[in-house]
C-alpha cells in the first residue's frame, strides 16, 4: 500500500499494517462510540486496510487547505486540531485516542478544513482512498458500515458546530434568519 500520508510525511516511521497491531488497534478504537457496533473479525478485518505510522512530536498530520487522500485514527500519543481564522491559530479540539481525523477530505476530495498537529510522539492507523475503495470493493458490508459510521462522525461534528454558532449568537443577541 501506498498513500498520500507516507509521501507528504517523511519523518514519519513506517510501521507496517493495523493486522500486525490488532489487539492494540481494538484496545484504542474501543472506547470510542464512533466504531462501536464494530466486532472484533470486523476491526480486524479493517485493520488489513489501514497502515500504521510513527509520528513525532510537533509534525503536522495535516495542513488547512492542502489535498489529501487519507484519514488518520489516533492510537497512541496526542495530537489537536487547530483551524486558521483572520491570521490566528484557533484550537479545535484535543484528539482522545481512538478518534479519527481526516474524514472529510477522503470522502470529498476536497482540501483540508483544518490542520492536525501532534503534541507528543503519536501512533496513527491511517486509511487511504485506494484502500477505502478496495474495502468497499472487497467487502461492502463492512466499507458500508465505516461509510455509514463516518456519515455519523461529520453530521455529528457539523451538528455540534452549528450549536455552538447559535450559542454565541444567542449571548451576542443577534438573530440570524
Amino acid at each position: 500500500m501506498t498513500s498520500n500520508f507516507a509521501e507528504l510525511h517523511s519523518d514519519a516511521e513506517p510501521l507496517g499494517t493495523v493486522s500486525d497491531f490488532v489487539n492494540e488497534f481494538i484496545e484504542a478504537i474501543e472506547p470510542r462510540s464512533i466504531f462501536e457496533g464494530f466486532s472484533k473479525q470486523e476491526s480486524e478485518l479493517l485493520g488489513a486496510y489501514l497502515e500504521c505510522f510513527g509520528v513525532p512530536r510537533n509534525s503536522y498530520l495535516m495542513r488547512e487547505g492542502e489535498e489529501g487522500d487519507f484519514l488518520a485514527i489516533l492510537l497512541t500519543g496526542k495530537a489537536v486540531v487547530i483551524k486558521s481564522h483572520g491570521g490566528v491559530d484557533r484550537l479545535i479540539r484535543e484528539l482522545k485516542t481512538g478518534e479519527v481525523v481526516g474524514e472529510m477530505s477522503l470522502i470529498d476530495g476536497q482540501g483540508r478544513f483544518g490542520s492536525c498537529v501532534t503534541t507528543e510522539p503519536s501512533d496513527w492507523a491511517v486509511l487511504d482512498r485506494t484502500s477505502f475503495y478496495a474495502l468497499l470493493a472487497d467487502h461492502p458490508r463492512l466499507g458500508n458500515k465505516l461509510m455509514i459510521t463516518l456519515l455519523k462522525l461529520s453530521t455529528s461534528r457539523l451538528r455540534g458546530t452549528l450549536q455552538k454558532q447559535l450559542d454565541f449568537d444567542s449571548t451576542q443577541q443577534i438573530w440570524l434568519p
